[in-house]
């Protein structure tokens, strides 16, 4: 396989995955980071590495956006829950 087609099956895959994270605001990110050691803001923070490292110009903010698909403070605002004790206790206990 050429390494245009790997690129853009990756990229598809990718776009696949936030469309999927966008389908389920329900998906908490402390679930994400207990289950999978990652979330949407580690996301948005690989993609303003990424884009840093090749110069070009994406802020936190931007890349946040480009996740989330509307500003973090609105997603926050509209889908995020406050984590529970137990939520916290996982999420605790697997940072050991």
């Amino acid at each position: 396989m050429d390494i245009s087609t790997k690129t853009e099956l990756e990229a598809a895959a990718f776009r696949r995955l936030l469309a999927h994270l966008d389908q389920h605001k329900e998906v908490q990110n402390i679930d994400l980071m207990i289950t999978a050691d990652f979330c949407r803001n580690c996301l948005s923070k690989w993609i303003a590495a990424e884009a840093k490292a090749r110069d070009v110009e994406l802020t936190d903010d931007e890349a946040r956006e480009w996740i989330y698909k509307m500003p973090y403070s609105q997603w926050k605002e509209q889908h995020q829950l406050p984590a529970t004790d137990e939520q916290m206790a996982a999420f605790n206990a697997k940072k050991k």
